[in-house]
């Protein structure tokens, strides 16, 4: 089945005009002079790839010209990424500075990301840990799952945590002690809950937009240069399953 995320292909960055602009500023969870965090839609693309869509690090840039009245080129780093049909929490830093201290951050895990997935069926368990052994295959963009340390694979990491049923789903909070390609996709398919739409990694339908039921919804960290505590929370995307979630909120 063809994926039907709306793509932006014929979107010319420079056309942003105060609607467009207005429409980014909602999407905005954070900014300050060092750092920029928004609330990704699904189908969204976080920086370029092989598709020539317009990416969202792309778009900020215009976004941010425009807004500011910028006359040269504006500076954005994108810290982490989210896979396409994902939604939520996306960090960018604006300095150089940022840039360095927050990948800093992330390599030595000082930065603490919570998810919400919707998951196929009820887990036995109300929380468990999953580690396993994650290798990528570039060909078709898919992770193998191994129980066992395996050539070229690498070590992943999860808690899970129910939250609460819906119909024939689940609502988990991931907690992801490692960031691998596809880990919490990979990982809770392999414990035999498929998140809701991920065709990719056995979900029965997708979903009508092509997304997936996987929210970034929570991140904290100590601000790189004010060393102030960042704690953010994004709200999930407005569709009838995701505001349901909302009522197991903390």
């Amino acid at each position: 089945m063809k994926n039907k995320i709306n793509s932006n292909k014929h979107l010319n960055p420079s056309s942003f005009d105060s609607l467009r602009v207005e429409r980014v500023e909602k999407e905005i969870l954070f900014e300050d002079n060092h750092l920029l965090i928004i609330n990704k839609k699904p189908g969204e693309l976080s920086q370029g790839d092989n598709t020539g869509d317009i990416s969202l690090i792309e778009s900020l840039k215009e976004f941010i010209k425009i807004r500011d009245q910028k006359l040269g080129n504006v500076f954005l780093g994108l810290i982490h990424r989210l896979d396409r049909p994902t939604s939520g929490i996306l960090v960018f830093a604006k300095t150089s500075k940022a840039l360095s201290r927050m990948n800093d951050l992330f390599k030595t895990r000082e930065v603490k990301k919570a998810y919400w997935a919707i998951v196929e069926g009820k887990p036995e368990s109300q929380s468990g840990r999953l580690e396993h052994y994650l290798k990528k295959n570039p060909k078709n963009n898919k992770v193998t799952v191994y129980t066992k340390p395996t050539q070229e694979a690498k070590l992943a990491i999860l808690e899970y945590k129910f939250l609460g049923n819906l119909d024939n789903y689940s609502l988990l909070e991931v907690d992801l002690f490692t960031g691998r390609s596809h880990q919490i996709r990979s990982q809770l398919s392999f414990m035999g809950h498929a998140i809701k739409g991920d065709l990719k990694y056995g979900a029965k339908r997708s979903n009508p937009d092509g997304s997936i039921s996987l929210h970034a919804r929570k991140i904290s960290f100590i601000h790189p240069v004010k060393k102030e505590e960042i704690n953010i929370i994004a709200p999930p995307p407005n569709e009838k399953i995701w505001q349901d979630c909302l009522k197991f909120a903390d």
